[in-house]
């Protein structure tokens, strides 16, 4: 009898396949898109609290503003075809979306072979970040400019209520914006000051340094700043849980603070407040704030430059007091096929294109500390720049 031959069929898993079928790398790419997207999302936090749209076949997203109204009585006999001051005013404010903003690397594919950890993930949730950072940068950045800026309603008569610059302490020392019990008032004159000039309360928020937000912590215990019930890791978290005046607090290191970005080390003065650095912090912190006028290449706007901002140390602001448009949302792209086959490796791009501006300068109010410039503080925008940026 003849020995029958067999043949052993061995089935092989694919990771990266779709039910088993396909591409052998589809999956792939959606892993990074989502690491993408999450190192993004885990770190942009201007994005959810100010006035945010989306832009399609266009340039630019026109806002209007209608101010107030006044109430008149009636003449017997005469129509009522509105009032006769012609109220209530209106303005416009557009917003204009900047250049494409990118952030990519390649990925040799040898290096990707060899490396022991997930290689993609690890790049995608640096690109992440870094979309991240200039988003909120630059939102923040229109928030302390709305504070410096009178209403775009001028009527004669109907003049709304413009922003608001408080001084941190009473000093003419920056280290004031380190001093809880200072920072506590300033709240609660920032929180007066939005009723006053009408600012619903609802969307109320502030954004302090995290050294700033640290020393507020630990004076929670005499100060009552807190529900008792949020307490450990949600107390430090530095995601909302303190409030001052109904006035919900986050902490970022994203916020133009003395010149610099989110903190600024050397000796005290009236522009410095006086912290020592740890030590080792590297090129990203503490970072001058780049120029970021209408004259730079890709900025459609004016989001000023480092030297505006040289006393601003915390913004307090209600979600209407900003906008921002975007046209391109957080994306993901990445080569394939011929391409990666040349260079033997994949380009992974994170893209997005957007603008922002100050909408409601009365819902914007500037936490300032240390020598004034001119009368009130930082200087207000507008004087040096072109006449379309203010």
């Amino acid at each position: 009898m003849a020995q029958q031959n067999s043949t052993l069929t061995t089935a092989l898993t694919r990771p990266g396949q779709s039910n088993s079928t396909g591409d052998a790398r589809a999956l792939y790419l959606k892993l990074f898109s989502g690491e993408m997207f999450k190192g993004f999302q885990h770190n942009a936090i201007a994005r959810d609290l100010v006035m945010k749209r989306t832009l399609t076949n266009g340039k630019s997203l026109q806002f209007v503003y209608t101010g107030h109204t006044k109430a008149e009585y009636h003449t017997p006999g005469n129509s009522i075809l509105g009032n006769t001051d012609g109220a209530p005013p209106v303005a416009e404010k557009t917003i204009t979306i900047d250049d494409l903003l990118i952030s990519s690397a390649f990925v040799y594919e040898l290096d990707e072979t060899l490396a022991h950890y997930e290689l993609r993930g690890e790049i995608s949730k640096k690109i992440g970040y870094a979309l991240a950072q200039k988003y909120d940068r630059l939102i923040f950045r229109q928030i302390a400019k709305g504070a410096r800026q009178a209403s775009p309603i001028t009527k004669s008569g109907f003049v709304e209520p413009g922003g608001t610059q408080i001084r941190v302490g009473t000093n003419n020392q920056a280290s004031d914006a380190y001093v809880p019990a200072s920072l506590i008032a300033a709240f609660y004159d920032a929180a007066a000051a939005l009723d006053e000039k009408g600012v619903s309360q609802d969307g109320r928020v502030a954004v302090l340094n995290p050294r700033q937000y640290y020393e507020l912590v630990q004076g929670v215990g005499s100060n009552g700043l807190i529900n008792r019930d949020a307490q450990g890791t949600a107390l430090q978290g530095g995601n909302g849980i303190i409030e001052i005046a109904g006035i919900t607090i986050y902490k970022s290191m994203n916020i133009p603070f003395f010149g610099s970005y989110g903190t600024k080390y050397g000796s005290a003065s009236a522009t410095n407040p006086g912290v020592t650095s740890p030590g080792n912090v590297g090129s990203f912190v503490g970072e001058t704030a780049e120029d970021a006028r209408a004259s730079v290449t890709g900025i459609n706007g004016n989001y000023g430059n480092s030297s505006d901002f040289a006393n601003s140390c915390g913004l307090i602001f209600q979600k209407e007091g900003a906008g921002v448009v975007e046209s391109i949302g957080p994306q993901v792209q990445i080569t394939s096929g011929d391409v990666s086959v040349v260079y033997q490796g994949d380009v992974i791009l994170g893209r997005l294109a957007m603008g922002a501006d100050f909408l409601n300068p009365a819902a914007c109010v500037e936490l300032i500390a240390g020598a004034a410039v001119g009368s009130t503080g930082n200087a207000a925008f507008g004087t040096s720049y072109p006449a379309n940026a203010n």
